[in-house]
């Protein structure tokens, strides 16, 4: 932006400017009503009506001192320019009837501000009231063709001007006396909260009485959809201080304050189904918060039953003393009505109005419409329940007047529907996840008790029949020995699936106790010297001082027992096995390295699963069951640890297991009756 002298020094120009200076007194606008109305509609603290000299500006309207730099540059440029940061500000110029600049309309505003080619056109045709001449019949085009509604009054309150947005917002026909306007708004306005707004508290009211008006209003006529506008109002004073009247702008602002409110909503929904159990607890306050939302009277959640795929009801909620409950008695078939339709379909449906039948054509669809009808319902929109592909259900909501169809609210309420979605999925596969870990303890507990006594009774019978004293021959005494051998074998895993059901389910307990953890170290690796040296395996330890904390020591004993034993088997002829115990910030940390065949990087996770094995330990055939570390996992767990596996380059395992040691630390988490 820069000023050009040339044009500001331009004798014509200047004359002009002189000649506008006497007839700002004769414009059918006050200069200062005219800023104030620029101000207004534009929604800026800040509008200037300047007269621009060759080396002066001069404020004709508004409140100063006038902004120079600006009007300068819009003279000289002869458009409008605008800035949107630091300081905003949007100028057009102002021409006498030649078209020449001789000064400059501004809206000013101290933060941030993006402007739109609307607001530009709002100036441009505001700058028509600034030359001399204008008669009424080319001011009132000009108001009815702005984009927003425009009410003014005389200094006796009367309505003395009503534009063509208003008129259309209201349904006031477009050759009805301005006055009508007042007898049409009373029962019309409503406050945020809902409440009526009386006529003589509307904001053109409020501001004849010299109040300065910024406020929301519900405008609710009969057969329309509700509208939300952002209304504004300040008295009209002249220059000398004279009430003139006053002026009320309003802006349909129904799209910005839906989507407001649906942050809310979305907030609500969530709260809802994060502390209920079940999609039929969460129901009731997803459905009240939506309808609350929509200002709509009624919402229905529909879902499918997981086993014959049938809708049933999942919650409603109606509006109180409607008496809709008795209207909303629909049960949904697939295909037919709204909320069938989007059942077999997998699409939204918005229905307008329920009372055109060209959108419902089946005689059960017209049906439920006359019902709709009768009970004051005009509006239904439905939109589906999903989880990616699969219907799991519906969500309708009703209106009670008849609502274009609108994008950003069918959108707002598919965010919903998918959120309602996502938990009505979760919940199930949560319900089958527990269903399915009741069934396998259930079976691993009966497998385990059946086989239990008659593997018992084997093992008990093929160890005396295995004594020399039974009078067996050698190959009978062999076979015996390999039925006691396996009998034994099987039985073992036997009780380790029973502890770990027991362990899992909370009926066995830890004895929880103090315990020296480095004293459990050496006494199992004591245990495991003999498979040690059987195995050429050399195991490596050097602790000796005592490492205390709380817990089963027995459990302890079982999960280091176990991870020697996996150590030395997987470990290669004359190879070492490396244990440390170490404590750091009040935790045990146990690490048992092996330099053996190791365990694949994709499969470290799976094997503390149940009867897992890794694919090498497979392929190479040796023998396990895949229970050890599953039993291993839950003890160190139930203490309030973790154990974790990992690789050791260049090969072999490393096994990590933490333990709390100090006071505040999380020690056996479930511990015996007696509080031991």
């Amino acid at each position: 932006m820069v000023i050009d002298d040339a044009v500001l020094a331009d004798p014509d120009r200047l004359g002009a400017v002189r000649t506008a200076k006497h007839a700002l007194a004769a414009l059918p606008l006050a200069p200062d009503a005219l800023a104030a109305l620029a101000a207004r509609l534009l929604q800026t603290p800040r509008a200037q009506l300047t007269l621009v000299e060759r080396e002066a500006v001069l404020l004709a309207g508004g409140h100063g001192p006038p902004d120079a730099d600006v009007a300068r540059w819009t003279v000289s440029a002869g458009r409008s320019v605008h800035c949107e940061t630091p300081c905003a500000f949007l100028s057009v110029p102002v021409r006498d009837a030649a078209g020449r600049p001789v000064g400059a309309l501004a809206v000013l505003d101290a933060t941030e501000r993006r402007w739109s080619d609307d607001d530009a056109r709002i100036l441009m045709e505001l700058t028509a009231l600034a030359r001399p001449g204008v008669n009424s019949s080319y001011l009132s085009c000009l108001v009815d063709s702005l984009p927003v509604g425009v009410i003014a009054c005389d200094a006796d309150g009367d309505v003395v001007v009503v534009n063509r947005p208003v008129r259309e917002l209201i349904g006031l026909p477009s050759d009805s006396a301005p006055r009508l306007y007042s007898m049409r708004a009373s029962g019309a306005l409503f406050d945020a909260e809902g409440r009526a707004v009386p006529w003589r508290d509307s904001p053109i009211q409020r501001a004849a009485r010299g109040e300065r008006v910024d406020t929301d209003l519900l405008m609710r006529v009969a057969g329309r959809r509700e509208r939300i506008l952002a209304a504004t109002a300040q008295p009209i004073v002249d220059e000398d201080g004279r009430h003139l009247g006053a002026v009320a702008v309003a802006r349909e602002v129904t799209a910005l304050r839906r989507a407001e409110r649906f942050r809310d909503c979305h907030r609500a929904v969530e709260e809802a189904l994060r502390v209920a159990e079940s999609p039929a607890e969460a129901a009731p306050g997803v459905l009240a918060a939506l309808a609350t939302t929509l200002g709509w009277p009624a919402a229905e959640l529909w879902l499918a039953d997981e086993d014959s795929g049938d809708l049933t009801v999942g919650g409603r909620w109606c509006a109180p003393g409607r008496g809709l409950e008795e209207v909303l008695t629909f049960a949904p078939v697939k295909g037919v009505g709204v909320t069938g339709r989007v059942w077999a379909t997998g699409t939204s449906l918005w229905v307008p109005d329920i009372a055109d039948s060209s959108v419902l054509r089946t005689p059960l669809e017209r049906q439920r419409a006359a019902a709709c009808l009768r009970g004051g319902l005009r509006t239904v929109l439905a939109v589906p329940v999903r989880d990616a592909d699969t219907v799991l259900g519906v969500l309708t909501c009703y209106g009670d007047a008849p609502e274009p169809h609108e994008d950003l609210l069918a959108l707002l309420l598919d965010g919903v529907a998918a959120r309602i979605g996502v938990y009505v999925a979760l919940r199930r596969a949560e319900a089958l996840a527990r269903q399915l870990s009741r069934a396998k303890d259930d079976f691993i507990a009966l497998v385990s008790h059946e086989m239990r006594t008659p593997l018992t009774s084997i093992v008990a019978s093929a160890s005396m029949l295995g004594d020399e004293k039974s009078g067996l021959d050698e190959d009978s005494r062999a076979m015996v020995d390999a039925v006691h051998r396996n009998a034994s074998s099987l039985s073992a895993v036997v009780d380790t699936l029973l502890d770990l059901a027991g362990l899992d389910s909370g009926h066995v307990a830890l004895r929880a106790e103090p315990v020296d953890l480095a004293a459990v170290v050496r006494d199992a690796l004591a245990a495991a010297g003999p498979l040690a040296e059987l195995n050429d395996v050399h195991l490596r330890y050097e602790r000796d001082v005592p490492l205390p904390m709380r817990g089963d020591a027995h459990r302890l004993r079982q999960v280091v027992d176990d991870l020697l034993a996996n150590a030395i088997k997987y470990s290669p002829y004359g190879g070492d096995v490396d244990v440390v115990l170490v404590e750091r910030a009040g935790t045990a940390e146990l690490t048992v390295t092996d330099h053996g065949i190791g365990t694949p990087a994709e499969e470290r996770d799976r094997v503390f699963d149940r009867f897992f094995r890794a694919s090498n330990v497979r392929h190479q055939g040796i023998v396990g069951k895949g229970l050890g570390l599953s039993l291993a996992r839950t003890i160190v767990n139930l203490h309030g640890g973790t154990i974790r596996l990992g690789g050791h380059p260049p090969h072999g395992t490393t096994v990590l297991i933490r333990l709390p040691t100090s006071p505040d630390g999380r020690n056996a988490q479930r511990s015996s009756p007696d509080g031991r």
